[in-house]
Parts: C-alpha cells; structure tokens; sequence
C-alpha cells in the first residue's frame, strides 16, 4: 500500500497529465475503442490505517467509468469542466465550487452544442470536480477551485503569520496584536509560516466556535502562554490544514476540547485527527495525527459530575449517530487500530451509558467564576487527562 505522498502528483504536472488523459481517450475513439476513466476510490472500504503516519490512506481501489450509453454524459462533462479548470490555471483564476458552477452554465448557455451537458444543480458540478481531483490525484486547492471554508478561528498573544502571497510578496500579521478579533486561516494554510514570540506551552483546539470566543474574552489567552482555535464543529479543510501546519512547524503539544458524544468523536475528532475517508488524497497535509483528546472525558462526568443528557434510539438523529457508532467500532480502521483502543473505549461507553455531555458543562462546575471552565481544561493538560 502506497502512501498519498507517493500517489499524488505535483501540481505542476497537472496540464500535462490532463493533456495525456485527453489525448488516450480521443486514440482509443480513433481506434474504435471505449474510452476510460480512472480515480482514486474515496470510501471508508478503500481506506486504511496507518500509525506510523496517523492518517487514513487509500487503497488499490478505484472507480472506473467507461464509455457507454450511461456513462457518455459524465465522460462528456469532465472533459468539458477540465477544461474550465486546466483554464483557470493558465490565466491564475481563482473561483469557488459554486462559481464554477455558474461558469459552466455560462458556457452551456452560449453554445447550443453543449446543452447535453448542462446541470441542474451544483452537486452535479461538484461531482465532476471531485471525480476530476482524484481522477489526477490532486487538491482541489491545485485546480483554483477553493471552498470558503469557515471555523479556524485563532487567538494567541505569542503567534506570528507570515503568508507567502501568488505574487512572490508577504504579509505578515501578529496576532498578539489583533486583540480579541481573531486570524482566520485560508484552506490552504500550507502556504502560512509560523514563528513564535517566545514559548508557547499548547496549541487547544475547542469544537465550539463560540466557547472558545468566550475562553479569549475570560482572559486565557492573556494568563497561558497558548494558541486557541476555534474549529466551528465538523472541521473543514482550512482548520484540518492549519491545525496540521501548527502541528507540524512549531512542534507544541495540540489538544481537542469538545462534547462527549458519539458524534463529537467519530466525525469530528476523527476527521481532524486522521482525515476522511471522503479525501483520502489530502489527508497527508489535512489532518493533525498528534492532537490529543482532551474532553469531555467519561472520568469528566463523574469527577466535575457534570450534567448529561439521556440519547434514546427513538430520536432518529440520536439513533443514527448510534448505528454509525456501532458501524465505525466494526469497520472504521482508525478506531479498530489497538492504538487508538482508549478512542474505542469511549464509544464503546457511550453506546451502553447512553448519554452525552456537552462541552459547556464545565460551567456549570462553579457559575460564579468565570475562570472556572479554563481552570479545568488546564488542569486536564497538566495531569495528562487526555486520549
């Protein structure tokens, strides 16, 4: 099994690879043959886990679309959005997933000719691209194609960024000076070097955007010497980066705060820890495999005897996040690795407690200091209460 770095091809090739694929299809059409196309399976039973590198990584699958009467129309509309595409990295065009959808019907509505492949809504053209990235086995990032990602929100009074603009500039900006208005990080934070205005003991990630506003303007950033962010639930693609980055360059102890529920760990833990098995190509530089599972804890419940509440199978929500508890515990290869079996544990308490804690109840520990909840989650770091 290779590892992403090896499958991924340099940005650089891009043209030329599409170029390739471009010109096999029209020779096997010459030659009376079908044409086809080739990508990366991203799917949870084409991915594996590896300790040794802390991410999911795909397999040998792949998804393979040949020419027939089904099939012309995708075949037809990746040529036609390749293009879009290749032409945005000719001219430096920078476009969102839903800009390009509009470009493309743009198009469509000026020549008739290319009415077959219009689109009726924008996960139509979504398709297309992702099929596109791991059919070339690069970022979408790579393609100009940007999401407008959100969360990452980030506060520290010892943190400098540097970003390395397209145009061979630099901005820099210290956050010690934006006071309690955060640095939001782009999704391709790749491109951020970080340096430090003395030592920083820990970079805390919170899942709630909002508590971790409420943790900056309580003083913790001003009390510990830290970076906080602010990861705004399920992280995106921008958090994931830049929580790798943080990681990566600045070499500090990375811990998640967040609720105790199945949802919490199998979705949004998981995925900033070891990625997704929906991008399986970007894993290697969007996931954090060091941040530690902070909390809630099992052990928080009972030793703040912090408030829960009950989660019953006749929810349908609650019985969903359930069933994908039961399902990742038998087929998730992250959680079935023996290294993370303390992450099983806890799912595996939460399907027979039946309950969940939410991240705020630490307040609710003493309301009448304010200091209270950042007390506790210091203290959790300090004595290594944390997975």
């Amino acid at each position: 099994m290779a590892a992403p770095e090896t499958l991924r091809k340099s940005s650089k090739d891009i043209p030329k690879i599409a170029n390739k694929i471009c010109d096999d299809m029209l020779k096997d059409l010459e030659h009376a043959k079908r044409p086809l196309l080739e990508a990366v399976k991203c799917s949870l039973d084409n991915s594996f886990y590896d300790p040794k590198v802390g991410y999911l990584t795909p397999g040998k699958k792949k998804v393979a679309t040949e020419l027939n009467v089904s099939s012309v129309q995708k075949m037809a509309r990746t040529v036609f959005f390749l293009d879009i595409l290749l032409n945005n990295i000719r001219t430096g065009g920078v476009n969102t997933k839903r800009e390009l959808y509009y470009m493309a019907k743009g198009l469509i509505k000026s020549d008739s000719h290319l009415k077959p492949l219009d689109f009726d809504d924008q996960p139509e053209s979504d398709a297309i691209i992702e099929f596109i990235c791991d059919m070339l086995m690069v970022y979408r990032e790579e393609m100009n194609c940007f999401a407008n990602d959100r969360g990452g929100q980030t506060y520290s009074k010892q943190l400098v960024v540097t970003e390395h603009l397209p145009d061979g500039t630099r901005a820099e900006v210290d956050l010690g000076s934006l006071g309690t208005t955060p640095f939001q990080p782009k999704n391709k934070p790749q491109v951020f070097k970080l340096k430090t205005k003395g030592k920083i003991d820990f970079c805390l990630i919170i899942e709630s955007e909002g508590t971790a506003n409420t943790l900056v303007s309580n003083g913790f950033t001003k009390r510990y010497k830290s970076i906080l962010v602010g990861a705004q639930g399920v992280p995106s693609n921008g958090v994931r980066g830049w929580v790798r980055t943080i990681q990566d360059q600045l070499k500090i102890p990375c811990f998640f705060y967040g609720d105790l529920d199945a949802y919490t760990l199998q979705n949004i833990f998981r995925t900033l820890k070891a990625g997704s098995a929906a991008s399986l190509i970007r894993n290697s530089e969007f996931s954090a495999p060091d941040v530690r599972f902070l909390g809630v804890l099992p052990e928080d419940v009972k030793k703040y005897d912090l408030h829960c509440y009950p989660v019953s199978e006749k929810n349908p929500a609650e019985a969903r996040s359930l069933k994908k508890a039961r399902d990742v515990l038998q087929n998730d290869p992250f959680f079935q690795d023996r290294r993370n079996k303390k992450l099983a544990d806890i799912l595996n308490w939460l399907l027979k407690n039946k309950v969940r804690c939410e991240q705020q109840a630490i307040f609710s520990v003493n309301p009448k200091d304010p200091t209270m909840p950042e007390k506790i989650i210091v203290e959790k770091i300090k004595r290594g209460s944390f997975v």
